[in-house]
């Protein structure tokens, strides 16, 4: 595991979006998130799932976090607009942008995977995410020291057979966090990295393994001190590196 302590108030009057928030590992980091000062902006297509974690921060005492509806498989471009016209108008910056959310589309040889499957995987996990991130950038150059953190995965460091346009997506993912690094490197206060979550217990790593039993994989909370780490202060100066969860 990621070897890093953080202090309790490591996130204090920061405010960070997650995508993908309302379960799994999105859900996690921003619990964790919360329970370190920051206020969160839970992001997700499913605001039943939103709420569920907006609750547990609330009944915790934390930070009130903001829940935000929105399906990056379908948003349009002025949509994205919208989204960052609110955050500003809300909280005036973005400390940190986690990019969690991700389908996994069809574990399938090339060759039997469909046009719309690909573009779908691609669509979530790549477009959105650069939609994102362009859209939110003059947002988070704002803060004094902001974050971008971009999930990837180990399939999107070496291709492996029948991860189609998964790997494929997050090879991308590796590729837009590191022009986007190299672009910010000395000019904006803003960094950019990737994290590997690893073998998670998680509704993803189920669907990917069914036959796994999922006790043998940690959970969600457990692989956060590496997202704790980039999206406070310590990590400052650290830019466009692929990091391991665990």
């Amino acid at each position: 595991m990621f070897d890093y302590s953080a202090r309790p108030d490591l996130l204090k009057d920061r405010v960070i979006l997650v995508t993908g928030a309302g379960r799994g590992i999105g859900a996690a980091a921003a619990q964790t998130f919360a329970a370190h000062g920051a206020t969160v902006l839970l992001l997700g297509k499913t605001e039943e799932h939103l709420s569920r974690v907006y609750d547990r921060i609330e009944a915790a005492g934390q930070p009130q976090p903001a829940v935000i509806p929105f399906n990056l498989e379908t948003a349009l471009p002025h949509q994205y607009d919208e989204l960052a016209a609110m955050i500003e108008r809300e909280f005036g910056k973005l400390d940190g942008l986690l990019h969690n959310a991700s389908i996994i589309g069809p574990r399938t040889p090339l060759e039997q995977l469909s046009g719309d499957n690909f573009m779908r995987v691609m669509q979530v996990n790549v477009n959105a995410t650069f939609m994102l991130t362009s859209t939110l950038l003059p947002l988070l150059k704002l803060a004094p020291d902001a974050s971008v953190v971009f999930t990837s995965s180990s399939v999107g460091r070496k291709g492996r057979a029948y991860w189609g346009a998964y790997a494929v997506s997050k090879f991308a993912t590796e590729g837009l966090m590191q022009v986007l690094a190299d672009e910010l490197d000395g000019v904006a206060s803003v960094r950019a990295n990737s994290v590997n979550p690893g073998a998670t217990r998680t509704d993803m790593r189920a669907q990917a393994y069914p036959g796994e039993n999922p006790a043998n994989n940690p959970a969600p909370e457990a692989i956060m001190p590496v997202y704790l780490y980039l999206m406070g202060p310590d990590s400052n100066g650290v830019n466009g590196q692929a990091f391991d969860a665990q």
